[in-house]
């Protein structure tokens, strides 16, 4: 055996003795109680990121009901006990709703789920779990009905297959499963799946990273596509804002993959320390929210939509450009205390630098066509700094 097979097979070693999991059968009804009781978190601010069908609720229950095998679930254990869902949550709000048992993220109960028919079982048309408890409902569908007591016994003894990842595995285990779970052959983007990974550190983080990205001045200064906007973009500059420049000594090394930088730094800048949701030692948020909504304040006054545009032949053209937004918004960032909002002095020297930029010999070679990022932004933030200095 040589030495890189040596090498391949001590790493596999270390990284098996960070994870440890359990895997057991469980009934339908058993998840059910877990979650009545509050054992068991299915974070349901996840549906603002992504929400299953009708049709694709009915055939998940059809599935359940035919007896038909169900993916296996995976959840991680807390510290307290709790099983934090990884991967099933659509499935899982599925059968919650059908039940009539599910709540939304400010624990108010929903609507219980009308099915439709399906292609197996076209009769579960207007079929809920218990029709008596819907106001009005006959009057509403009359053609609605309940599930029978046997079919609803035989439902809740369905077995589904559980894989636990026990609390004793690395605290980022489960982030890491979560992102490799929804990435693969997935509709989501990469951002919204971060988005989904920070509601699972800490639904306040996500909502204070969204409050940024609807920041008025922020979205002033873009010219993004619907499609862009779908898909969280504007979310992941947010993030890419903070984390280019919070984190030190970015090198290239760090940015053979962006995706996944992006994705390790914002989980090591937002997992409070010691797993407690009031220590967040390493990140003062009122002052980032200060220094990004001025930030973007001064580039709506001195450009507007036209902040992250290449300026030629005296016009600003194009569509938005990414290493524009990087070195402007990092640059101003970080010499904020040099530019008064209410000098028009200050402005026009934000103007100059946005205007000159394309001209400038750093950005011309690291932005040029085929440059990976890996070289593009270690250069760009040292630019970005210098460009602002008075």
């Amino acid at each position: 055996m040589d030495d890189k097979q040596v090498s391949l097979e001590q790493q596999i070693e270390q990284k098996r003795k960070e994870i440890y999991t359990d895997s057991y059968p469980m009934s339908i009804g058993e998840i059910i109680n877990l979650y009545q009781d509050g054992e068991l978190d299915i974070h349901p601010e996840f549906q603002r990121t992504y929400r299953w069908s009708i049709t694709q609720k009915s055939k998940l229950i059809e599935s359940i009901l035919l007896g038909i095998p169900l993916p296996s679930f995976f959840v991680a254990q807390r510290d307290d006990g709790v099983w934090d869902v990884v991967d099933g949550l659509q499935r899982l709000s599925t059968i919650f709703s059908f039940l009539g048992i599910y709540k939304n993220e400010k624990g108010e109960l929903e609507k219980p789920l009308q099915l439709i028919g399906t292609k197996y079982l076209p009769a579960l048309e207007n079929i809920y779990w218990d029709s008596s408890i819907i106001p009005d409902s006959t009057s509403l569908f009359p053609e609605s009905s309940s599930l029978t007591k046997k079919l609803q016994m035989a439902f809740k003894r369905e077995k589904i297959d559980i894989k636990i990842i026990k609390k004793e595995s690395d605290s980022n285990t489960k982030y890491e499963l979560f992102q490799r779970l929804n990435t693969f052959g997935s509709s989501l983007s990469s951002q919204e799946v971060r988005n989904c990974m920070l509601i699972m550190i800490d639904p306040t983080v996500f909502s204070w990273i969204r409050a940024l990205a609807d920041d008025q001045n922020f979205r002033e200064t873009l010219t993004l596509t619907d499609r862009q906007l779908s898909e969280e973009y504007h979310t992941e500059l947010v993030l890419r804002f903070l984390i280019l420049k919070n984190t030190p000594n970015i090198t290239s090394s760090m940015l053979e993959d962006v995706g996944n930088f992006l994705t390790s730094e914002m989980i090591n800048m937002f997992t409070p320390e010691n797993n407690s949701s009031e220590s967040f030692k390493r990140f003062d948020f009122v002052s980032e929210k200060d220094i990004f909504c001025k930030t973007f304040a001064l580039l709506n006054r001195a450009l507007s939509e036209n902040s992250f545009k290449r300026y030629e032949n005296g016009k600003y053209l194009g569509a938005f450009s990414l290493s524009i937004y990087e070195i402007l918004s990092i640059g101003l960032s970080k010499h904020l205390g040099n530019y008064d909002i209410n000098n028009n002095d200050d402005i026009k020297k934000i103007q100059e630098i946005s205007m000159l930029l394309p001209t400038n010999d750093t950005f011309r070679e690291a932005s040029g066509s085929g440059t990976r990022a890996s070289r593009r932004l270690p250069q760009f933030i040292e630019l970005a700094d210098k460009l602002f200095e008075k």
